[in-house]
């Protein structure tokens, strides 16, 4: 038999509320090796089976198709029984009717963040810019954030020899204002939601809620040029943030600016409710677009400031993950793991 015929391989996706990414990889690495990938728009589609089986269909995909080993999916929404609701699609996904109908050995879903956790001990150097270095300890406990279409958040915890990640919901805690504009933009959109999210503030559609609150508040008018830009452009949460990091439009920068502060102000949340002292890694699909923006200081500032508890924030290293497919990393660690436990 060949080397070729005995090479394994592994597939992986990430699938959000508005892309899925897909990757085809060697299974004979400490980093997988991807040799296949592709990204698709979710809106495109009426659920995950006919997007993975489209790719099973692309070359080379198909031509190493049998030699797939086993198959993980990071998924935005919670998992159980290796099932899920994706949280902003609505689709409902079993890892076990995916292999069934598309003759792969086994499939594995796992939360989303839950994906970004197992990726984040495998990133290089250039892939992780750092806000706050802190004082890291050594096996503590360290979390992982990020906004894209939704808010995600994973917990990891030191279990014997590595970490082991804990998938959650946090996104989804009550917004809490920190200051009369704040509780103004509470009000505005509770008006519209009843009870309101942090995801309904910090995520894409989030930042275009806050621009539509300055707006209707009377805090300024868009300038032509965002308004001209809008009519060409499908996602406008990005146009805004754009306009705002490069300071084009003065409604767009106050946007982005209240944006950033209930993030970092969430982040400082959830880092006290796990005691992250080994770090705090924000994610996601924007952090990454909003990198010079989150190193202005209004993210730290508001992460940092918890009266009492203030130094301890200024103790944790806090880190902007600019690897935007970290996710995907960590599917495809989690199906090479998959692998390792079949042949030993």
């Amino acid at each position: 038999m060949s080397a070729t015929a005995r090479r394994r391989y592994l597939l992986a996706a990430d699938v959000g509320g508005t892309k899925a990414a897909f990757a085809l990889a060697t299974a004979s690495s400490a980093r997988p090796q991807i040799v296949a990938d592709r990204v698709y728009a979710c809106q495109d589609f009426d659920g995950l089976q006919p997007i993975l089986a489209d790719f099973l269909q692309q070359r080379p995909v198909a031509e190493h198709r049998a030699a797939i080993a086993a198959a993980c999916l990071s998924v935005a929404g919670p998992v159980a029984l290796n099932t899920t609701t994706l949280t902003n699609l609505g689709w409902k996904v079993s890892g076990n009717a995916l292999a069934a109908e598309l003759r792969l050995p086994e499939v594995r879903l796992v939360n989303d963040f839950e994906a970004a956790g197992l990726g984040i001990g495998r990133l290089a150097p250039g892939e992780i810019e750092t806000l706050q270095a802190g004082s890291p300890v050594a096996k503590a406990a360290r979390l992982v954030i990020g906004a894209g279409t939704g808010l995600g958040v994973g917990l990891l915890t030191w279990q014997d020899d590595g970490y082991a990640v804990q998938a959650s919901e946090a996104g989804h805690a009550d917004f809490a204002p920190v200051d009369e504009l704040q509780d103004r933009l509470l009000a505005h959109l509770r008006r519209t939601y009843g009870r309101v999210s942090y995801e309904r503030v910090v995520s894409g559609p989030g930042l275009m809620r806050i621009f539509s609150f300055l707006q209707e508040t009377g805090v300024g008018v868009p300038s032509k040029q965002l308004r001209d830009a809008d009519k060409t452009r499908k996602d406008t949460a990005e146009l805004i943030a754009e306009f705002g990091l490069a300071k084009l439009d003065p409604l767009a920068v106050r946007a982005l600016d209240l944006f950033v502060a209930v993030y970092g102000a969430f982040a400082g949340n959830m880092a006290l409710a796990t005691l992250a002292r080994g770090g705090v890694y924000i994610a996601g699909g924007i952090a990454p677009k909003i990198a010079p923006k989150l190193k202005e200081g209004g993210f730290m500032r508001a992460f940092s400031s918890k009266g009492r508890f203030s130094e301890l924030l200024a103790t944790m290293p806090v880190h902007v993950v600019m690897n935007p497919l970290v996710g995907l990393l960590g599917a495809l660690l989690e199906a090479a793991r998959l692998v390792g436990g079949k042949s030993g």
